[in-house]
């Protein structure tokens, strides 16, 4: 059991409310961060009925005043934060040589810079207590690469540096920071995928199918986990073999 007060930002949909309601089922209270506050606030009634506990915390990763306002509301109605995932993502895709400026900033911005933002307001919390677990959701493009992805490519592979040095910040706290990779993951982000990209992709994945929000939320449950509390600074690949390191 996780018996915690846990954030979950992109919490509305996908793999963001795989992980809440996984967290919540495991014994946490969850306070769910994104901007929709109504399909937070389905997540969360979806978590009460199940005689969980859930706090809704709308959060735009983009604004640093929404993150600190947000974090400060979730501390003072609901509680201190001792486990913190950072899921919630966008993409702008295209070519490098083609890419607006606009696009590079917004993924950068929302992807690396929010979740660091985001670590920050949990970090003296966590110390105090000498107790935390953080996970970023990475993905696999931020390990091996991808044409037509270099913002969020370079996004996803600066989240792994980021909890590698805060792993090493913090390990002397007790204060875990992990990372989870994702490969292609039945959600909305790859539902839009052309029929023959798709068929491309499956093929270069040893166990032939996409993965499920579920399989996600199991890695990160375990890495909030008591049983995890040896491991920081990893990178768990959720990915069906696609990538091998």
């Amino acid at each position: 059991m996780i018996n915690r007060i846990a954030l979950v930002t992109g919490a509305s949909r996908g793999i963001g409310r795989a992980c809440a309601l996984e967290l919540a089922k495991a014994g946490a209270k969850v306070a769910l961060a994104a901007r929709q506050a109504d399909k937070l606030e389905s997540v969360a009634e979806e978590i009460r009925a199940a005689g969980g506990e859930a706090f809704v915390a709308p959060m735009d990763l983009g604004s640093h005043d929404s993150i600190k306002e947000a974090f400060a509301l979730v501390a003072k109605d609901f509680g201190p934060v001792n486990i913190l995932v950072n899921n919630a993502g966008v993409t702008r895709d295209g070519l490098a040589l083609r890419m607006k400026p606009a696009d590079w900033d917004m993924v950068i911005q929302t992807n690396l810079s929010g979740t660091f933002y985001c670590i920050q307001q949990v970090m003296s919390p966590m110390i105090r207590e000498r107790w935390g677990r953080i996970v970023n959701l990475s993905s696999v493009v931020g390990e091996s690469g991808n044409a037509g992805q270099v913002n969020y490519v370079a996004s996803k592979a600066g989240v792994i540096g980021l909890t590698k040095a805060l792993a090493q910040e913090l390990a002397s706290r007790n204060v875990t920071v992990n990372a989870v990779a994702p490969g292609f993951i039945e959600t909305d982000m790859t539902a839009v995928l052309k029929d023959d990209v798709r068929t491309a992709v499956m093929g270069s994945i040893p166990l032939k199918r996409f993965g499920k929000a579920e399989d996600v939320a199991a890695a990160v449950r375990f890495l909030c986990s008591e049983e995890a509390g040896y491991i920081t600074g990893h990178v768990l690949d959720v990915n069906g073999g696609m990538y091998m390191r």
